[in-house]
């Protein structure tokens, strides 16, 4: 048995947390605590985790308890056995309150190499002496290729739409570039009328007032703006009808979507930096090169503690450059299907974080 503590909901905390669990449960039993209420999206899903949850009345208090939450919150743990923290951090520093939790663990789970060597640079030993190095382990996320089929798509060809589609997917934030990609989109595009973007980036977070701000910058009668939807599957329906994913994050603790836009088989616009290097190549990627970081500030979510990549001008045109380049293959007719990013989507599956949690841990 493995306990886990982690929130089941759809942002990415909730969707790494219900994936592993069901990943691990096909090799052994899974003891679940939620991390808040469970948000279901289905009978089905309601009554699993309602069955995971049940096996707490008999956990193993020997079995280790994975805490699938933020690196200032790790002091929860169930049972005797080997706590392991699993946080998802987009920043290449910590502050002393996430220093002094991520030191009380005994174990630390990362999305990525580049997460792993954070940790490293950050934390020379545990409080019980053990080097950072020896106890970090790379457990990368995954993608439901169940739900994230390419191959299906290639082989419908179904009906989209006549312009090209353009993507991204993620909470309003200045940390996802979404500041800068409307640029990069009307620089590529300042008077064509057979492209679209697609932003789906509802922030449950925001004031209304800071929701205002993103509607105004967005206000462009080529873009749509697609509200939050409930479930994986409706973000599948929604993927499979366009051309082209575009994230130019400064700084990603993982970046599902991108995964799940290389799982659909679509082309991916991407920077070349933080944890999604850990994916995105240039086989199966347009990386936009970073030459330089800055220091994090947003003036809500993060404060001038940590760098993230800085995005300038050059940044901006190398976007473009890369959605020009996607709308002319489109509208000639060309094959834009991202066949090297589904086979890397298939390496990434949740099946595969769950065996190497389970070889990292023995059981």
């Amino acid at each position: 048995m493995i306990n886990i503590i982690a929130p089941i909901n759809q942002l990415g905390y909730g969707i790494a947390g219900y994936n592993i669990c069901k990943a691990l449960d096909k090799y052994m039993p899974v003891s679940l605590w939620p991390i808040g209420d469970p948000a279901v999206t289905s009978d089905v899903q309601a009554n699993y985790v309602k069955g995971l949850m049940g096996n707490r009345n008999m956990f193993n208090p020997k079995a280790p308890c994975i805490r699938i939450w933020h690196q200032h919150d790790m002091s929860q743990f169930v049972g005797g056995g080997k706590r392991v923290g699993f946080p998802i951090f987009e920043l290449d520093s910590f502050n002393e309150l996430e220093k002094h939790h991520l030191r009380s663990v005994d174990m630390i789970f990362v999305c990525s190499e580049w997460a792993k060597q954070i940790v490293i640079n950050n934390l020379e030993k545990n409080y019980w002496g053990y080097n950072m190095e020896d106890i970090t382990h790379v457990i990368p996320l995954g993608v439901d290729m169940k739900v994230f089929d390419g191959s299906v798509i290639q082989a419908l060809s179904e009906p989209k739409p006549s312009s090209t589609v353009f993507f991204n997917c993620g909470k309003w934030e200045v940390r996802k570039g979404h500041d800068v990609l409307i640029d990069a989109f009307k620089k590529a595009f300042p008077d064509n009328e057979d492209v679209q973007l697609w932003m789906m980036c509802e922030n449950p977070f925001n004031s209304p007032d800071e929701n205002n701000y993103w509607y105004n910058k967005y206000n462009d009668p080529r873009v749509k703006l697609i509200p939050r939807v409930n479930s994986q599957e409706e973000v599948y329906n929604i993927m499979r009808k366009v051309d082209c994913g575009v994230f130019p994050a400064r700084a990603e603790g993982w970046n599902l979507e991108a995964l799940e836009m290389m799982a659909c088989g679509k082309q991916v616009i991407i920077t070349d930096f933080s944890a999604h290097t850990e994916f995105c190549t240039e086989e199966n990627s347009m990386l936009v090169t970073i030459d330089d970081t800055e220091i994090a500030y947003d003036g809500k979510w993060f404060h001038g503690k940590g760098e993230w990549a800085r995005i300038g001008e050059d940044q901006i045109e190398q976007i473009s450059n890369h959605m020009r380049s996607v709308h002319v293959r489109v509208q000639n007719h060309e094959n834009t299907y991202n066949k090297a990013g589904l086979d890397t989507a298939t390496e990434f599956s949740w099946d595969n974080s769950a065996i190497k949690i389970m070889k990292v841990l023995d059981v």
